[in-house]
């Protein structure tokens, strides 16, 4: 399977993270572990949601989608939570 993946900071609730992988779990350790770039000084990050695909290239593309414009849109109506936790 193939999964795209949204992230969210624990600790700045406004920080999320859309992503493609094969191993989500892993993945999210890999975040949580500091070793992305981007999203290493907002750790740590749990997963908000995530979809799964058969199909790799259609994976990929939903993933582009999710980080362009009307896929923004999609997802903070569709895919993100509209309630967030405070720590």
């Amino acid at each position: 399977m193939f999964y795209v993946y949204l992230i969210r900071s624990q600790k700045y609730s406004n920080k999320k993270y859309v992503g493609f992988s094969r191993n989500i779990f892993k993945r999210l350790a890999y975040h949580n572990a500091g070793q992305s770039p981007y999203t290493s000084q907002f750790k740590p990050w749990k997963i908000e949601t995530f979809i799964a695909f058969t199909d790799e290239e259609l994976a990929r593309r939903f993933e582009k989608y999710l980080k362009i414009g009307s896929g923004h849109a999609f997802a903070n109506k569709r895919l993100w939570s509209n309630t967030v936790q405070q720590k």
